[in-house]
């Protein structure tokens, strides 16, 4: 087994509580409620995105839609309004004029039912830009939402972020001028198994909150002071005799 001073190895404790607390704050940093809340809105954002872009196609086709029902209902009003004309004027054959009312009734049903068709696709256009306006109303307050949470986030990290620094610095500290070799053995445990050093409570060690059996509380006990010794069951380093 290693050795170090004995002072250098309870110092490993305040090391451990500053790497736990920081632990938990870049945790906290990264799994901040807002943030779920955020990467929420913003796939209701872009769902809402494609729903507003199929909206506006749908708005885009019917408007075209539009355009050729006045179009064929204009054309067919003039084709009866010239008709109109050549029958007032009551030029040509008996027969020719009997065949331009014929016509006349033709066109006017002809207009009546483009009339109609004009009217359902004005209705489904009005529908359709009702639901583009619902789109892109919902898209801008959801897009609003996402940016307060955005500044939300942002300022909470900038918190937690002066909390790390500090704790950085705090764990600099109580790690400087610390037995190498400890520190190397601390750094290991801690990097395989979460935690490097624990406090001896009694039997316990408060790494793994397991008790010791008879036999390694008897290996401990006969241990010189500056043996680092080691917890069975978790494979930390067991500071013994605390200061309280």
């Amino acid at each position: 087994m290693a050795n170090a001073p004995a002072a250098d190895q309870r110092r490993l404790l305040d090391v451990q509580e500053a790497d736990l607390q920081l632990t938990q704050a870049r945790h906290r940093r990264a799994n901040l409620p807002v943030i779920a809340q955020i990467e929420e809105l913003t796939a209701r954002a872009a769902d809402m995105d494609e729903e507003r872009i199929a909206r506006g196609t749908e708005v885009g086709d019917l408007q075209r839609e539009v355009t050729k029902a006045e179009d064929d209902v204009q054309a067919v009003r003039s084709r009866a309004q010239r008709d109109q004309q050549r029958l007032d004027s009551g030029e040509g054959t008996s027969k020719d004029l009997q065949a331009l009312q014929s016509e006349l009734e033709v066109l006017a049903n002809r207009q009546g039912a483009l009339e109609d068709i004009e009217i359902e696709v004005m209705e489904r256009l009005e529908t359709a830009e009702k639901a583009q306006a619902d789109a892109v109303a919902q898209h801008e307050q959801i897009t609003a939402q996402i940016a307060q949470l955005t500044d939300e986030r942002d300022q909470a990290q900038i918190r937690i972020d002066a909390e790390i620094a500090t704790l950085e610095a705090s764990r600099a500290e109580a790690v400087q001028g610390l037995d190498a070799t400890l520190v190397a053995l601390y750094e290991k445990q801690r990097a395989q198994h979460g935690v490097g050093a624990a406090a001896l409570t009694g039997t316990t060690c408060e790494g793994c909150h397991m008790s010791l059996n008879p036999v390694d509380m008897g290996r401990i006990k006969a241990a010189p002071a500056d043996q680092v010794v080691r917890c069975e069951e978790c494979g930390c380093i067991l500071v013994r005799e605390v200061a309280a």
